[in-house]
């Protein structure tokens, strides 16, 4: 290891969360006790630790509280390089660790595109220097995610790219996907891929249905989403390739991956935040901060949506994380830029469908944070000896109100503007480490 590269920081006296409510959501543990962490991992957990069990540790009385695995989120659009008006790895780390995010991964929508060795080099070291959570950059996987040729995904996977993807467009030729999934087929390497035939998609702006008819806007049907999924399952089928649909956000496209799954197909999905608690009728009188690719959805396909995350159907629960400036979104809702910030309020809205009796926390935290990691075959996402000590303190119960202007991201695009939430980060640790205390 080059010189720059070690960790000369003295090291850390071993730390014991006390009196917590220790939630693992890969193997069902719910009980009080307590942990011992060193040297960045879990050394210990159960109800034998309590502060006349330890010795020569510090000490942090958890009140009762949950501590987790911390979230790992599979979508973030951090902007650098080249956007870093909008975001930069630092403050996208920044409001990750606000939001009980330990691993955050970067899509390859940069300037320029994340299809080069170079490039994963730059966000891996770029990310260990200024980041404070841990950063996986996704590579494209065609170059310039143009979706006409193949980027060199053996390389990019050496070079530490952990899964590949073409970003927020489609791969539209069928010929083109197919050679991806094989190839990536060879290293085990995982596919997200955005849906949405873009012939069907071209200039709407919202769902197609009444209410983009009332809006005067050009809407987009769900159809353009499920024409592509039903087309990556049958190349899945011919190639064996591990594929995961990165956000559905309609019943039909459920229903899709429900089959693939009983089929025994290598078939995973996400959704995002956004689609879980809001629906087409948020944008009201033409909200840009409500405008989104995919588009948000009726209700019905909304409803799906926690049915999906509740059966376990759906996989995993990303922020969509999608920093736009003034100048994106203060514009006319058909010209503006879609995309919103969702890092710092992914725990809290998620933490809704607990409340209301909708989802067990269990299968919350499962498709935010053990599913992912063993999507990516990462070893954190769990408590358990010797597991990466990347955690979050949680009160399940605290109320807070989402305040733009407090939040950590450089841009304020939330469409959770003023509301109330159930539920947030108090400590979240990333080796061990506390990266963030709730103020």
């Amino acid at each position: 290891m080059p010189p720059q590269d070690q960790d000369h920081r003295p090291p850390r006296r071993p730390l014991a969360l006390l009196n917590a409510r220790l939630i693992d959501p890969a193997t069902g543990l719910d009980a009080f006790g307590g942990m011992l962490i060193a040297g960045g991992v879990i050394a210990d957990l159960g109800m034998h630790i309590t502060e006349g069990t330890i010795e020569g540790a510090e000490t942090l009385d958890c009140g009762g509280r949950a501590v987790a695995p911390g979230l790992i989120d599979m979508m973030v659009f951090a902007g650098e390089p080249g956007h870093e008006h909008r975001e930069t790895l630092a403050t996208a780390s920044r409001a990750a660790a606000a939001g009980g995010v330990t691993t955050m991964l970067c899509m390859p929508d940069t300037d320029p595109v994340i299809d080069d060795v170079a490039l994963v080099d730059f966000i891996l070291r770029r990310a260990r220097d200024t980041a404070l959570v841990n950063v996986h950059p996704m590579a494209a996987m065609t170059k310039g995610l143009l979706g006409e040729e193949m980027a060199e995904i053996g390389l990019l996977y050496d070079a530490g790219a952990i899964a590949f993807t073409n970003g927020k467009t489609s791969v539209a030729n069928a010929r083109v996907m197919r050679n991806v999934l094989a190839y990536a087929k060879d290293f085990g390497a995982l596919i997200v891929h955005h849906l949405e035939d873009a012939s069907l998609s071209q200039s709407g702006v919202m769902n197609e249905g009444e209410i983009a008819t009332r809006l005067g806007l050009r809407g987009v049907p769900a159809a353009a989403e499920t024409i592509v999924l039903e087309r990556d399952i049958r190349l899945v089928e011919l190639t064996g390739g591990r594929y995961h649909a990165g956000q559905i956000s309609c019943r039909a496209s459920l229903d899709v991956i429900r089959d693939a799954k009983a089929r025994g197909l290598p078939v995973t999905c996400g959704v995002s935040i956004n689609h879980l608690t809001l629906n087409e009728h948020d944008i009201g009188s033409y909200r840009t901060f409500f405008k989104m690719k995919p588009p948000l959805r009726a209700e019905g396909d909304r409803r799906a949506m926690i049915e999906g995350v509740a059966s376990g159907d759906i996989d995993v629960v990303v922020s969509a994380h999608d920093p736009r400036g003034a100048e994106g979104k203060r514009r006319p809702f058909a010209e503006a830029a879609d995309g919103a910030v969702g890092l710092e309020t992914l725990l809290g809205a998620a933490l809704r469908f607990y409340h209301n009796g909708e989802v067990t926390l269990h299968r919350l935290l499962k498709a935010m944070s053990a599913n992912p990691a063993k999507l990516l075959g990462l070893g954190t996402g769990r408590l358990a000896k010797g597991a990466p000590a990347d955690l979050v303190l949680i009160d399940l119960e605290m109320p807070w109100t989402v305040e733009p202007e407090r939040l950590c991201s450089k841009s304020k695009n939330t469409p959770f503007d003023g509301a109330r939430l159930e539920g947030r980060a108090l400590v979240t640790f990333v080796a061990g480490r506390p990266v963030y205390h709730y103020a």
